[in-house]
């Protein structure tokens, strides 16, 4: 084995940080960097005083070599024993991994490493490493440790700008393909900044991006006599306070800092106080000592006599400081293994045999014993719950595991673990709250401890212990990550107008070079983005930085034109360009049931309404929207979406001369004909201006604008305002925070264009969308507040126009006899389970615009839907909406009041068309009055009779003349004394025949018996008889 000088400042480097307790960083570029991983951990060991660091390994999916530690012990041991053991002949890299204890991990595990500390860490695999990945495994490394990432061989470092990184296949899209590697380029430019990071070959020669480290002196090493820190001298003060309070003070003893023992402090007041429903939260960076200030706190409970502890975390093997500083306060306090105590380990294989159960049995039987953070249900009996890494734990599972038992919760809250804030910005903002006021004034003590809800404690750790502070390593990754962006700088330029505040584009190339001015403002960007949103990650920062269809905008107040400084961001905007997907793929994805990655609204969109046309339209999806927590609810955030629907609405007419969006971008770095070891690294010097307004770029055409986020009632409320309209709603929460994907999408309409038809695309979409969402309020949706459900089912820009159900459509939801229990109910006359079954037909009717222009107030809305659609309880419903039982019935039987005077209409109106038309009657006033109508009626009258006279005096009237003298008739009228029916008289004239008559027998005034009539009339007719034999003859 050939030995060769190695550089001295790299062991004076490595024994500088552990003498300061600083972390020391190696890049070593070549594919033989493996081999030095030995040599560097030889130094380590030589430089530490304690045993041999032990080694996070992690990699991708090929280590490269056997990992068989036992199997390569024995080849040592019968190698050692048979005494054919050569140190300079045998690999050295064989007896490293064989002597030395390595945790290999998968970068798609690092999650189990979580609150593991080590005192070496190796990346290997460059191209698999992601900011989460990069920041979860640099921060396990302790003070004085080493971190080495392994590169393959290249000629130049700026290949690395243009490598191609796993990550980058998800954010290509079809029609995005071209991505660029500034995350790379601003990766290794930042390594000439750290001063305790050192790029080297794999022949340990250093390049001259690390020239920063030209002259490297040994720090000074501390004398015994030199006096300790004042950190140091506080927390001496504080033991010897607490030397007499047992078991707080042999507790203490084992704290490192001054914030940790006051955090112990905290836990320890919390369990000797036993309250129920009692939360202390522990939050810190990494580094600083939580799990072992929980572990310690959960031995003095023991020490307490708690019987039943719980401890949760994501996996058992991220417990392994907590129990290991348990331990270490049970033999603070005199507890000795079998003798008071037992240990149970895991018998998975996947949890690396970690410990998930203390038994103790000094006093009594005492459990300290690992959940899953699922298993909320197994904690009836628990006395104190401690949650470890709770940003690590979905929202919806730590709120399920607060219950009426002592809360304690530790979390780091830089957002490395890809949780982002969410714990600080919505769990302990919703127990803050919780712990104010007691709501509806003075009650008793059981109602007022009901109703406080839990109490809160929070505790702050700054002070690092991993590591001390200063510490080079963490500077860097926290600028580097911009992990650091948590605190938000108040802006000095005031509270200008939003009218006043302009739209700016955000050129990428210029923004991630590295250049001082780019990182200030890169610093002041992310730190809104984690200030306004719960869902950060440093993944995020990639995503921004690489993905090709991503585009930045900013809202500034107004800007002078000599003003030198940086601008003071408003409002951030990211957005990212989506659709133009092929016909093919469309249909590929479509049959397969498979889509693409990007492209979020077109496939969910596509899938969700089998539309084969809509993923070829050109869209934009906001993918973040955050505004300065001081300035929210002031009108920034819709400024800058209205001035953002301008700008792709071409209403921002763009200069003549400008280049295409495409051809603005950076020129890919080629590679270099220096090597390695002679090429200068610097930030770029030609790049494009940072901040674009509006009109100096061209928008990309598009026809729509859309969004995805978890709907919460403000968010709909603002999205809403803008314009947006809801097509989508995920039926299963987000496994983070618990809430419903909401799609809403807002039509683009170009400067000059004809307004889109009624029946367009989206309205068909609304339609659908409403009709399902109303189905699935009984089921997945029913967890909603009827407040929300109300404000996604209302929507004023789609509104319909009101249209009454026809009578043949309500008979099959609403029959008569359901419209005479409806009346009833309205009537007080039955109570409201009679027409229980009911509510959903007359809601959904009622919702979907059914009922004409029948109006219900809000509350009486709210009512209907949570009564009818989610079949929530009056008392459910009651406690929601902050009204009495009683007050609610009266306002339900209010609202089924009016709506069933509205069915009744329906069917009085159908039975209506079956009766005759009515006549019109016109009430005009007469043209005559009655007296002229009366005169001219009595002058056609008398003009008739005269005619009629005239008529009667030409006639023949002679057959009509009454015969026989007066005497005759003296005669005969007083021939009798008795009233005779008839008279008669002698004519003196034959009668006349039958034919010959022209009276009606029947019209006469004198009745003649049938007998007589015959008798009279019997010859008339018939031919006479002339001679005395009675002949008959014809005359």
């Amino acid at each position: 084995m050939v030995r060769k000088k190695i550089d001295n400042r790299i062991r004076v480097l490595i024994e500088n940080g552990v003498a300061l307790g600083h972390r020391t960083m190696f890049v070593v570029v070549g594919d033989k960097g493996r081999d030095q991983v030995v040599i560097l951990h030889h130094m380590l060991s030589k430089a530490s005083i304690r045993a041999r660091p032990n080694v996070l390994w992690c990699y991708k999916k090929e280590l490269g070599f056997s990992s068989h530690r036992k199997k390569r012990m024995r080849q040592l041991q019968k190698k050692i024993k048979s005494g054919n053991l050569n140190v300079n002949e045998d690999d050295p890299f064989e007896l490293f991994v064989a002597s030395t204890n390595i945790r290999y991990c998968y970068y798609k595990e690092t999650h189990k490493i979580l609150g593991s500390t080590y005192g070496m860490c190796v990346l290997q695999d460059f191209e698999a490493l992601t900011p989460n990945l990069l920041a979860r495994t640099v921060e396990t490394v302790e003070g004085g440790g080493v971190i080495v990432l392994l590169l393959r061989s290249v000629t130049s470092l700026r290949q690395l700008y243009t490598m191609s990184m796993d990550v980058h296949g998800r954010y290509r899209t079809e029609a995005h393909q071209h991505v660029v590697g500034r995350f790379n380029e601003r990766f290794i430019l930042s390594l000439a900044s750290c001063r305790h990071a050192l790029v080297m070959d794999d022949q340990l020669n250093l390049l001259p991006i690390s020239s920063h480290v030209l002259q490297l002196e040994p720090v000074p090493k501390r004398s015994a006599s030199d006096p300790p820190p004042a950190g140091a001298r506080q927390l001496a003060e504080l033991r010897d306070s607490l030397q007499d309070t047992q078991p707080v003070g042999a507790l203490v003893g084992c704290c490192k800092t001054t914030d940790q023992a006051k955090a112990l402090l905290k836990f320890v007041e919390a369990i000797s106080e036993k309250r129920l429903r009692a939360t202390v939260s522990l939050t810190a960076a990494r580094g600083r000592g939580k799990s072992a200030a929980l572990g310690l706190a959960i031995a003095a409970a023991v020490g307490f006599q708690y019987s039943n502890i719980f401890v949760t975390s994501p996996s058992p093997e991220n417990l392994g400081t907590l129990f290991e500083f348990v331990l270490k306060g049970f033999d603070a306090m005199d507890y000795q293994e079998h003798l008071d105590y037992e240990l149970i380990q895991s018998t998975n294989p996947e949890f690396n045999k970690a410990i998930v159960r203390v038994n103790v049995f000094k006093d009594h039987r005492q459990t300290i014993q690992y959940i899953h953070p699922s298993d909320a249900v197994k904690l009836g009996q628990a006395e104190l719950v401690a949650i470890d890494e709770a940003a690590a734990i979905p929202l919806p599972l730590v709120k399920a595991l607060l219950g009426p038992y002592l809360v304690f919760m530790s979390s780091t809250i830089n957002g490395y673990e890809g949780t982002g804030r969410s714990l600080s910005l919505k769990l302990l903002d919703q127990l803050r709250s919780q712990s104010g006021a007691v709501p509806g004034g003075a009650k008793t003590g059981a109602e007022a401890a009901h109703n406080m809800g839990r109490t809160l404690s929070e505790v702050t750790l700054d002070e690092s212990i991993r590591y001390r502070p200063g510490d080079p390593i963490e500077c860097w990754l926290n600028t580097l990550l911009c992990l650091d962006a948590s605190a938000v700088r108040p802006l000095s330029s005031g509270c200008p107008p939003p009218q006043h505040c302009d739209l700016y584009y955000i050129n990428r190339d210029t923004l991630f070079c590295y250049h001082r001015a780019s990182e200030a403002f890169l610093q002041r960007l992310v730190s809104l983005y984690v200030a306004s949103h719960y869902k950060n990650s440093p993944n995020d920062l990639q995503m921004m930085s690489d993905a090709p269809g991503h585009h930045l905008f900013c809202l500034l107040g107004p800007v002078a034109a000599n003003q030198a400084l940086l601008p003071e961001i408003l409002c951030v905007v990211q957005v990212c360009l989506e659709g133009e997907i092929s016909k093919s793929s469309i249909l590929d994805g479509l049959s397969r049931g498979k889509r693409a990655a990007g492209d979020l609204i077109p496939w969910n969109i596509a899938q969700q309404y089998q539309d084969k046309e809509f993923p070829q339209l050109s869209g934009a999806r906001v993918v973040r929207i955050a505004t300065h927590p001081e300035y929210q609810g002031m009108g920034y955030g819709t400024r800058a979406l209205e001035l953002l629907h301008q700008y792709y609405e071409f209403k921002f007419p763009p200069l003549d001369d400008l280049p295409d969006p495409a051809d603005t971008q950076v020129e890919p770095v080629t590679e270099s004909e220096v090597g390695l070891l002679d090429e200068q690294i610097a930030p770029r010097k030609r790049l494009p201006p940072l901040l674009l307004k509006l009109q100096e770029r061209r928008p990309e055409p598009l026809d729509y604008v859309g969004v995805s986020f978890g709907v919460t009632q403000p968010l709909l409320k603002f999205w809403k305002k803008a314009g947006y309209t809801p097509v989508y709603m995920r039926q299963t929460a987000n496994d983070l925070t618990g809430e419903h994907t909401c799609i809403m999408l807002r039509l683009l309409q170009p400067e000059g264009a004809a307004p889109p038809p009624a029946d367009h695309w989206l309205r068909a979409f609304w339609t659908d969308f409403r009709r399902r969402f109303l189905a699935l309020l009984a089921y997945q949706f029913s967890v909603f507040p009827t407040g929300l459900a109300l404000s996604v089912l209302t929507n004023r820009i789609q509104a319909d126009a009101a249209a009454e159900v026809e009578r043949a459509v309500l008979e099959e939801f609403v029959s008569p006899y359901d419209l005479r229990r409806l009346e009833l109910y309205a009537t007080n006359m039955a109570d409201y389970h009679l027409i229980t079954d009911l509510l959903p037909a007359v809601a959904r009717l009622f919702l979907l615009g059914r009922f004409g222009a029948c109006h219900l107030s809000p509350v009486q809305t709210c009512i209907l839907i949570g009564l009818g659609l989610q079949h929530k309880t009056v008392d459910q419903l009651a406690t929601e909406l902050d009204l009495a039982a009683s007050q609610l019935l009266g306002l339900f039987n209010r609202t089924i009041r009016k709506l069933t005077q509205v069915l009744r209409a329906v069917y009085e109106k159908e039975i209506e068309q079956t009766f005759a038309a009515r006549k019109t009657v016109d009430m005009e006033p007469a043209a005559k009055t009655i007296s002229d109508e009366l005169e001219e009626a009595a002058q056609e009258l008398a003009a008739k009779q005269k005619a009629e006279l005239e008529k009667l005096k030409l006639q023949d009237l002679s057959q009509y003349v009454i015969k026989g003298s007066e005497g005759d008739w003296d005669a005969a009228l007083g021939a009798g004394k008795k009233t005779k029916n008839s008279v008669s008289v002698k004519s003196g004239e034959k009668r006349l025949e039958r034919s010959a008559v022209d009276m009606d027998i029947d019209a006469m005034d004198v009745s003649v018996p049938k007998k007589a009539k015959r008798e009279k009339f019997k010859n008339v007719g018939k031919p006479k008889m002339e001679g005395k034999k009675g002949k008959a003859s014809r005359r």
